[in-house]
């Protein structure tokens, strides 16, 4: 059998027909970082160190996971070798076994290939933080606060799906029952890696409840996806704030309206203004009110670290317009299309009832194919 009907498709071959992964430069420096991190975790000065420690001990788990994925490369590659012997080696009566053999094989070497070069994509530092979500309706008036109440739901259905806490933070409902601008927390093992694609504008064409002719419209409603960040990372002067109470105001339970609960936190040198109002306690609102405070500064300080140019939160927002977007939700072909890569599914009804796995699953592969080819 010919060295390429054998080869799995994008893997090259040695001279001698062999299958060399054409990761296993950046394989063997993995492996060689690794030996090198466990030999560090029983040095005495990092056991001394809890927060050296704990960095390095989250770097061996990721490359442990390279690693496994490596020696699964070899072993598959073990095993396509072992059938190819047999098909040399086989009869005419168990040849047609033998290739059956050596097809499973090349498909376990495939699948071990791709397994590997999924490892091999850098971590995102913000994988595993909890994830901050700001949904507000943008164009389009009281339609486009209904499609960010919409747009809400849809995310509360999809965390139930994935398996992640919410934890609601700030809901201003507007008149006819939307969503000026609602906020909440995910946390989850994967909810950055999923819902980082999220951010930016979401455009929406439907016939809306004001509508007397039946003339579909197109609103439009933003999402803002941010990275929680702890007080470690973000260190805020208490002399830099300006902290106001006052009264509730809207739907809410006993003492909710009654007592001075809600908090407004002002950053007066980035002008960050974070109120919360939603719960019984002034601290627990100046808690939430601090905590998203802090994913904003994180933000902030990351742009301006970043050579990229403008405002990377700016940039998931645009401007809110209708003409700027990342998807588009059309009710009449019940459509949902992802403008980035090229993605139209028509199943708009489920996808708003949290089956977004279809697209979430998309937009993560077309992001580990960025990653790759980028890799040196």
């Amino acid at each position: 059998m010919s060295g390429d009907r054998s080869r799995p498709a994008g893997i090259p071959a040695s001279p001698d027909g062999a299958v060399v992964p054409a990761t296993l430069p950046r394989q063997a420096a993995i492996e060689a970082e690794y030996e090198q991190v466990l030999g560090s975790l029983s040095d005495p000065a990092v056991l001394a160190d809890p927060t050296r420690l704990r960095a390095l001990s989250r770097r061996a788990k990721e490359l442990e996971e390279v690693v496994a994925a490596a020696r699964g490369v070899e072993a598959a590659e073990g095993d396509l070798a072992a059938a190819r012997e047999l098909l040399v080696e086989s009869d005419p009566s168990s040849r047609e076994l033998a290739r059956a053999e050596l097809a499973a094989a090349e498909a376990r070497l495939g699948a071990a290939q791709e397994e590997l070069e999924a490892r091999l994509v850098p971590k995102d530092a913000n994988d595993g933080k909890g994830v901050l979500v700001e949904i507000r309706g943008a164009e389009g008036g009281e339609e486009a606060n209904l499609f960010a109440k919409d747009l809400y739901e849809m995310y509360v259905r999809f965390a139930e799906r994935r398996g992640w806490r919410l934890e609601p933070l700030a809901t201003h409902v507007s008149a006819l029952g939307g969503y000026d601008e609602v906020s909440f927390v995910l946390r989850g093992e994967d909810a950055w890696r999923r819902m980082h694609h999220e951010a930016g504008p979401h455009r929406v064409q439907r016939v809306p409840v004001t509508e007397s002719q039946g003339r579909v419209h197109t609103s439009a409603a933003t999402v803002a996806v941010l990275p929680e960040a702890d007080e470690a990372e973000v260190r805020i002067d208490p002399s830099e704030l300006r902290i106001e109470v006052y009264r509730s105001t809207g739907p809410g339970g006993q003492s909710v309206n009654t007592t001075d609960s809600a908090v407004r936190v002002t950053h007066v040198p980035s002008g960050i203004v974070v109120a919360m109002q939603d719960e019984r306690s002034q601290l627990q609102n100046r808690a939430k009110a601090m905590a998203v405070l802090r994913a904003r500064l994180a933000q902030a300080q990351a742009e301006r670290r970043s050579a990229e140019a403008s405002v990377a939160r700016r940039a998931q927002l645009g401007g809110g317009g209708r003409s700027e977007k990342i998807r588009t939700y059309n009710f009449k072909e019940n459509r949902v299309t992802d403008h980035r890569i090229n993605l139209t599914v028509y199943k708009l009804d489920r996808v708003l009832a949290g089956e977004l796995e279809e697209i979430s699953d998309a937009l993560v592969a077309d992001e580990q194919a960025r990653h790759l080819a980028s890799a040196p």
